[in-house]
């Protein structure tokens, strides 16, 4: 496992309002709302403009991704990263912090983490709990959209931490990374349908464990702690000092497993961007399981 001084992960919802108290809100601290939700369900922007963390600013993710690519939610490029965050004003010198609406504590935020790591920002976090429990807990709200100043942010893509379609096969041949695939067991077996999809059957890449991504938060939203972490991974015979790839329906609750890992002590998760949605489209039938309904591999 990587030894290294390891920036905080989470931040609490008490330490983020004593920070926007003390006014420390600026080009040193940004807040990003960062929801995101299926089509017809809610609507993400319509509900930070009706309220949001004082100072947040909007972060679109169907906005801040490669808009050309087939496959679901697939990262943009560096520039058009580095474009996108600059205009909310966070430079390489911003400690961003994420949160996200959904009900269950915490959803996209470290989908974003993630993205601020893979292009080089090592000082972004997740608020701990979310804004589920920035609401329960009577924080402050505003209604008042932040006009930050633009900002210069430099991205560098880090590729160690994000696997391709190639990557994956090759993976397949060399078994060099464990693979953990975070969505509901129902649809990593192909037992339960994938949400929203036309012409997209579940199962999973061959050789994948799950752990499903909910089982890391607690029933009030939280993260869990690292030693409950710990014990999850361990259960699941996954060795944390191991080369470890992420994969998911489309690489976004991929996330909460690099998530999780970082909280052990181990940074270096790599998440596979295209997960299930591009593998079931594009991989050789043999590496899916199931097969898709009257198919022999």
């Amino acid at each position: 496992m990587v030894q290294q001084l390891l920036y905080r992960a989470l931040v609490s919802t008490k330490w983020l309002s004593e920070s926007i108290r003390a006014n420390k809100l600026g080009p040193s601290l940004r807040v990003l709302d960062v929801s995101w939700y299926s089509p017809g369900t809610r609507e993400a922007r319509k509900e930070y403009l009706e309220r949001h963390v004082p100072g947040a600013s909007f972060f679109d993710i169907e906005e801040c991704r490669d808009t050309a690519s087939p496959y679901e939610m697939m990262l943009p490029s560096e520039a058009h990263f580095a474009d996108y965050v600059g205009h909310l004003g966070i430079s390489n010198n911003t400690h961003v912090v994420v949160y996200d609406g959904d009900h269950l504590g915490s959803f996209y935020a470290p989908r974003v983490w993630w993205m601020f790591r893979v292009f080089g920002h090592r000082t972004v976090s997740v608020l701990n709990g979310g804004f589920r429990n920035w609401l329960k807990e009577g924080h402050p709200v505003t209604s008042e959209p932040s006009h930050p100043e633009p900002a210069i942010f430099k991205a560098t893509l880090d590729p160690s931490l994000v696997k391709t379609y190639e990557q994956m096969l090759e993976n397949l041949k060399t078994k060099r990374f464990l693979m953990v695939d975070s969505r509901a067991k129902g649809r990593y077996l192909g037992t339960e349908p994938e949400p929203d999809a036309v012409g997209l059957d579940s199962g999973h890449i061959r050789g994948c464990l799950n752990m499903p991504f909910m089982d890391f938060l607690t029933e009030e939203g939280f993260e869990k702690t690292p030693e409950e972490l710990r014990a999850m991974f361990k259960a699941k015979q996954v060795d944390l000092s191991l080369p470890l790839i992420a994969t998911c329906r489309k690489g976004v609750t991929a996330c909460h497993i690099a998530l999780a890992a970082y909280l052990c002590g181990k940074p270096d998760v790599a998440v596979y961007d295209g997960s299930w949605f591009e593998w079931f489209h594009r991989a050789p039938l043999e590496t899916r399981v199931p097969q898709r309904k009257g198919e022999k591999a």
